[in-house]
């Protein structure tokens, strides 16, 4: 039992401290094995035993399973992966019927199975602590909390807080999931966590599980109350329905949760494993594990940031704009313990953007923190000393040029500057810098304090050291950065510029707009084209298509970056019908004060004359092939540096459907040879813009997929 460190104190109150091999307490065979023995050792102890406290000697409490092992699973091995999960649920079990209280002291993280043992504890207290976090994320890789945790969450809470916490895959700081239910007490640091565990098992020495009471009921009822028929019955159909085999994991747990109020305890744990077992067979379970998990690691690691330079952190960072996007960067850093310099071109500019954060962070525990961290200020002085300093004004290369120029003087020693430019060449805008080398793209997501990914470009001129600290940067406030190499459009944009044309193409075509829309959310794009064009707005399409118009005659045409019908359609909405977009009261959409948004009715007149038919498969293929086939342009000249950051900038940077693993596994899963078929008949259908690129059937021919 080395992996477990096994003690017994003067009261008989043994504490089982996790210390096995890496640097979590992960579950795999190694920690079945230690856990059987220590289980064993428990129930020898006999009477002698008073209780059981389960805690960490890592920074960490339990880690979930060993996801990469469900990589190499395939059918035949099923049953040696069930009895598996049968042996761990059957260690757990036997845990919370000891018949002496267990108490899980969770003095770090614990996810997906971590959450699972510390639910067969009978108690669950853990430290008060913001940098911990407690969640049952499985969904999220297309699984489901198989160790036990979909079943007792329902039966300690009932499935109506259960189903949508374990659906939305969610982590929680100690303090939400006390208010949630699943943890039932707080603990000021690990001295007060012993101690409070230690009170709790003296105080309940005959403590049992809910479930294990003999008049025991579900909190809101099982399936025979019609109020809980009804609940499921709407839940079901309230989840968005997805292609990639409708989002199977969804299927999944709506099944478990309907066996669960329909059956006794013990055989609801079995539907469960078998559930589990059938999700981790399925591609597309392997597909966002591979992507999520291990790919999303690598470049959070460091795969792309260079391994010579040392890390640093930023303590004082300049912001140019205030507006939507400005101040959503000032939050993600003032939120990490960044100060901010929020900068604009006056006072009451400046001032209004932080007016419109304290609005913004109403509801929000740690306002004030927040809130002083944020100095709001029109004069460029205030910049004196900062680490970093992001440009975050229009997309402009003369209004660029003008603010970094009267900024970059201030920068502090070793500092570097940054612009959030979407669309623009960093070598071209490098050219209003005095040290180019100390200058980088940054491009956030909207809205820049809750969007996850970071697109960090680098220009011609770009030193190693200043994208070692952009990386550092991006790490620090919890941000995944992917490197790419200076282009028009970069890569997001790029690419997401070809699923708003094609909407837009489909549209003038004669599509029903409401098919094309329909069919897209079906694919797995979390919005339809029309809608993400409202979102954006079609005065910025228009603006976006515009300046790369203009830069054409410098730089050469952009791939995708004109975005010829979506500027056709944005213009004439403009124009014409003064139809700018969600913010201007109306694009696609009709958005009413009271109700939901609905399509514009004139929308069908405008565009429905020849109605095309087309199927929704058909829209599907145009829709993602458009994407794809863009984000092989990108790997091929060399803006992408490798297939993880592409699959991952593409689920989190452009809502590519995360069933599929990514943009370039999308192609790996279809197959390069089936793919490259059919983008030659869409090419024949369509137009060039489906036409292939070489590279793909030079791999096709060769047998090689994108890794």
């Amino acid at each position: 039992m080395t992996g477990i460190r096994y003690t017994k104190d003067s009261d008989d109150i043994v504490t089982l401290q996790f210390d096995l091999h890496g640097t979590v307490n992960k579950i795999d065979l190694v920690f079945i094995e230690e856990f059987s023995k220590v289980i064993d050792q428990l129930e020898k102890e006999g009477n002698s035993l008073k209780g059981v406290i389960i805690t960490s000697a890592k920074n960490s409490f339990i880690a979930g399973a060993d996801l990469k092992a469900i990589l190499s699973l395939t059918k035949k091995m099923a049953s040696d992966f069930l009895y598996m999960i049968t042996l761990f649920k059957s260690l757990i079990r036997r845990l919370e019927k000891l018949s002496v209280p267990v108490v899980a002291a969770i003095n770090g993280s614990a996810i997906g199975g971590g959450v699972e043992i510390a639910l067969a504890c009978h108690h669950r207290i853990a430290i008060d602590s913001q940098a911990i976090q407690l969640g049952l994320p499985e969904i999220t890789f297309g699984l489901l909390p198989g160790g036990g945790g979909t079943v007792r969450l329902i039966h300690l809470l009932g499935v109506e807080k259960a189903l949508p916490y374990i659906l939305s895959g969610t982590l929680l700081t100690p303090t939400e999931a006390r208010k949630k239910g699943i943890i039932d007490e707080l603990a000021s640091d690990h001295n007060d966590l012993l101690q409070k565990s230690k009170t709790w098992i003296l105080n309940n020495p005959h403590a049992l599980q809910p479930w294990d009471m003999p008049d025991h009921k579900i909190p809101g009822g099982n399936i025979r109350n019609p109020n809980i028929v009804q609940w499921m019955i709407a839940t079901t159909a309230s989840i968005p329905k997805k292609s990639c085999g409708s989002n199977i994991a969804i299927q999944e747990i709506l099944n478990v949760a309907t066996q669960t109020l329909s059956i006794n305890f013990e055989s609801a744990l079995r539907v469960e494993s078998r559930s589990l077992v059938t999700l981790s067979m399925s591609q597309e379970t392997k597909n966002k594990i591979n992507t999520l998990f291990i790919q999303l690691n690598d470049i959070n690691g460091g795969m792309s940031r260079p391994k010579s330079i040392p890390h640093s952190a930023v303590q004082k960072i300049g912001i140019l704009g205030a507006g939507m996007m400005g101040r959503g960067i000032a939050v993600a850093c003032a939120k990490k313990g960044i100060n901010v310099i929020l900068k604009d071109i006056n006072r009451s500019t400046a001032h209004a953007g932080k007016e419109a954060i304290e609005k913004y962070l109403e509801n929000d525990h740690h306002k004030a923190d927040i809130l002083s961290r944020i100095y709001p200020t029109e004069d460029a002085h205030d910049l004196k000393d900062c680490d970093l300093i992001i440009e975050a004004v229009f997309e402009n290369v003369d209004i660029k040029a003008k603010v970094t120029k009267e900024a970059e003087t201030y920068l502090g020693l070793n500092g570097i500057f940054a612009t959030n430019t979407s669309t623009l060449p960093i070598s071209l805008l490098s050219h209003s810098i005095q040290k180019p080398e100390n200058y980088i793209g940054i491009h956030f997501f909207s809205p820049a304090d809750k969007m996850r990914l970071i697109e960090i470009i680098v220009g011609k001129k770009t030193s190693k050291e200043t994208l070692a600290k952009a990386f550092d940067f991006s790490r620090q406030i919890n941000k995944t950065p992917i490197i790419i190499n200076d282009s028009r459009g970069f890569f997001t944009s790029r690419v997401f510029g070809t699923f708003l044309d094609e909407g837009a193409q489909l549209l003038e075509e004669g599509v029903n707009p409401v098919k094309i829309e329909h069919a897209a959310r079906l694919a797995g794009m979390p919005i339809g084209p029309l809608a993400i064009s409202d979102e954006l707005s079609q005065k910025l399409i228009i603006e976006i298509a515009e300046t790369n118009a203009q830069l054409d005659n410098k730089m050469g045409k952009a791939t995708a970056m004109n975005g010829e019908a979506s500027y056709r359609v944005a213009k004439l909405l403009v124009d014409k019908y003064h139809r700018s977009g969600k913010a201007f009261d109306g694009g696609f959409y009709e958005y009413p004060e009271k109700g939901k948004k609905y399509l514009w009715p004139e929308l069908k007149k405008l565009y429905g004359t020849t109605q095309k038919t087309l199927s929704t498969k058909e829209i599907q293929d145009r829709l993602l092939f458009r994407q794809a086939l863009e984000a092989v342009r990108c790997y091929d000249e060399g803006v992408l540096n490798s297939v993880a950051e592409a699959n991952v900038g593409s689920i989190f940077g452009i809502g590519f459907p995360s069933c599929t693993g990514g943009i370039l596994q999308y192609i790996n899963a279809y197959g390069l040879d089936d793919f490259y078929a059919r983008a030659l008949e869409l090419t024949k259908l369509y137009g060039d813009r489906f036409s292939p690129p070489a590279l793909l059937k030079s791999m096709a021919s060769k047998g090689k997929v994108f890794e």
